[in-house]
């Protein structure tokens, strides 16, 4: 405590050196090593904030203060060019306390050498230097996606993919085989001239650009036009360019009927890592999803956000006219400025709260969330990772050696009385879906969590012998705290089967792990307190980070196979009850047109006479159900 005071002092007295203008400071540690990136319009201002006695700032920079021993500032000309200046800092020192975009893999770009006479078509793994001599590179691209997309262009768009220096080469060799297949013009043999072969490379952009309905309609119309004069040549050609782009189109999801150009960006955070997803709209249609991952540090959504956007968005042709966002960003005008100065055009940042562009937030936020369970389900991949992270959830857990087969348990509601029990399955820390099971709770009625999860695992736990439930569990985890854990072992102990819970926070993420005992093993950084966390040495760490994730990977697919029957019981109810909507038809005569006929679908393909037949259906009645089903028309 007094070594900070002292550095509040010392720092204090600097800081009256520090002028109040805009710039970049960085944090150092005593190493020297780079700590923190930021910007500020007043330095002065935004550091004498941290050496404040009760700084206003959250868990993570708190953390980052008490290792402060000095720092650096960059005057800049405006806050806009310390935003730019930020980023290039972040980009070269990696901070640890700066939130940073990262994957297990870098997502491919489509580059166009428009700095060329004749450009190529390629793909590319990051945005080069070339960006800065013309040319562009659109993306980035999901492996899949990028493939499809260079398939097609290689199909329609006759385009060179040699590496000769043309125009200096031309002449110099003999086409190759790519001319003869019709792939390629031979620009190099001096085929076609440097204007028609710009006019290909226009269509191409105009493709990349997701203008694909407007190349559509323009090869439509060549190939009519050709085949009307007979040159059934470049019909053939045209024809199957058309059909082509339009197979493509085919694989888009439309999201918006009204088309337009955007990308929607969402966050989903678990506690441990952040995903964030980047949704392109191109034409009405989703034509790319991509997904960005960083270590969840706290803070607010907007600040993973602002980070993937300068992250991303580097060159003109990144970016569209309009970004969706699902959170509020705190420089959404500064932001805005910086792209439209790279875009050369408008640029609109925007959080919409309701209608359509706040249904596409929604769909984004959901793939971010999706993305980020798939990625804690693939953690296993690393044998040995997996294996330790095994062995210490068998020490905590007390069964002395790494478990095999885990099976976790969540107890869920449905209005009008529906409970169920959800069973999934782990086998060496691997999802095993063919053992999942789903428990309807019919032994009692009302809610009560442990007398539900009581019933579950007694079911269960009675056919152990039984071949279809798969082999006898070494560990079972249930979705709870400490009253959830002594509740399964009321069943469990007597058949000497280790027992754990699995906790959440306050924000429904995977927190710790609670042992047989009823304590709880704190594993998330949020809940640790700092000095524990400053001790903890790099194998404790990776022990705590790979339990968390393996137990969020459990916990969050035990949830979402609780949820899929849930979401199969609203649908199916939904339907049974969409009967009442139809004049003259109750309770009463929507049970007995179930009873008669046992699917809604089946009542829709009923006729009149079968519809009057059933008891209490009137004539008048049978009469309006069908014309429900059958748009109105008249009864035959």
């Amino acid at each position: 405590m007094t070594e900070l005071k002292e550095q509040r002092v010392l720092f204090n007295a600097q800081l009256d050196l520090v002028p109040e203008e805009p710039g970049v400071y960085l944090m150092r540690d005593a190493s020297g090593s780079v700590l923190y990136v930021g910007k500020a319009n007043s330095l002065r201002q935004r550091l004498r904030n941290y050496f404040t006695p009760n700084p206003s700032v959250d868990r993570r920079i708190a953390a980052m203060i008490s290792k402060i021993a000095s720092y650096d500032t960059i005057l800049c000309a405006n806050e806009l060019e310390a935003l730019v200046l930020e980023a290039t800092l972040i980009k070269e020192y990696k901070p640890p306390y700066n939130i940073l975009m990262r994957d297990d893999k870098e997502y491919p770009y489509i580059r166009v050498t428009l700095q060329e006479a004749f450009p190529r078509v390629m793909k590319a793994f990051r945005v080069g230097e070339d960006a800065a001599q013309g040319a562009r590179y659109y993306g980035p691209w999901l492996a899949g996606d990028v493939n499809r997309a260079l398939k097609v262009l290689e199909t329609v768009f006759p385009l060179r993919t040699c590496s000769r220096d043309l125009p200096r080469d031309i002449g110099k060799g003999r086409p190759c085989l790519n001319y003869h297949i019709g792939r390629c013009y031979a620009p190099c043999a001096g085929y076609i001239s440097q204007e028609d072969y710009g006019l290909i490379v226009d269509e191409v952009l105009a493709f990349l650009d997701g203008r694909t309905d407007e190349l559509i309609r323009r090869f439509y119309q060549e190939m009519t036009e050709a085949a009307e004069v007979l040159d059934f040549e470049k019909a053939a050609r045209q024809k199957a360019r058309w059909q082509a782009l339009g197979r493509l189109r085919e694989e888009q999801r439309v999201v918006d009927q009204k088309g337009g150009d955007r990308d929607v960006l969402a966050v989903f955070r678990n506690g441990n890592e952040a995903a964030i997803a980047k949704m392109e709209i191109r034409g009405g249609r989703v034509t790319g999803v991509v997904h960005v991952f960083a270590q969840d540090m706290g803070g607010g959504d907007g600040e993973y956000l602002d980070s993937f956007i300068r992250d991303q968005y580097r060159s003109a042709a990144l970016i569209p006219r309009e970004i969706l966002v699902s959170a509020p960003l705190e420089d959404q005008e500064l932001l805005s400025r910086w792209l439209r100065g790279l875009r050369e055009g408008a640029v609109t940042l925007h959080r919409p709260l309701r209608g359509q562009k706040k249904a596409l937030t929604d769909m984004a936020v959901y793939n971010a969330q999706k993305a980020l369970e798939r990625r804690s389900l693939s953690r296993g991949s690393d044998p040995r990772a997996i294996e330790a992270t095994l062995d210490y959830l068998g020490r905590l857990a007390g069964i002395g050696g790494a478990p095999v087969r885990i099976e976790a348990y969540d107890i869920s509601h449905l209005g009008g009385g529906d409970r169920s029990g959800s069973m999934v399955v782990f086998r060496h820390g691997r999802a095993l879906r063919s053992a999942y099971r789903h428990f309807t709770i019919k032994g009692f009625e009302g809610i009560d969590d442990y007398q539900s999860l009581t019933e579950v695992l007694s079911r269960r736990l009675a056919r152990l012998g039984d071949e279809k439930f798969g082999s006898r569990p070494d560990l079972i985890l249930v979705d709870g705290g400490k009253g959830h854990v002594f509740a399964a072992r009321r069943i469990t102990d007597d058949l000497g089967i280790p027992t754990a819970g699995m906790v959440k926070d306050d924000r429904h993420r995977t927190r710790g792990l609670v042992l047989p005992t009823g304590k709880i093993v704190e594993l998330a950084s949020a809940a640790i307190p700092e000095k524990f966390l400053s001790g903890e040495s790099e194998e404790d760490r990776a022990a705590r980070l790979g339990l968390l994730h393996l137990l969020t990977a459990i916990q969050d697919e035990a949830h979402r196979f609780a949820g899929r029957l849930n979401e199969q019981r609203r649908h199916q109810r939904a339907k049974r009850y969409k009967l009442e909507t139809i004049p003259g038809v109750g309770p009463a005569r929507r049970k007995a047109l179930l009873l008669r006929f046992g699917t809604t679908k089946k009542i829709s393909e009923a006729s009149l006479a079968e519809l009057a037949d059933v008891p209490g259906i009137s004539g008048q009645v049978a009469e309006s159900i069908f014309k429900h089903f059958h748009g109105g028309g008249e009864p035959s």
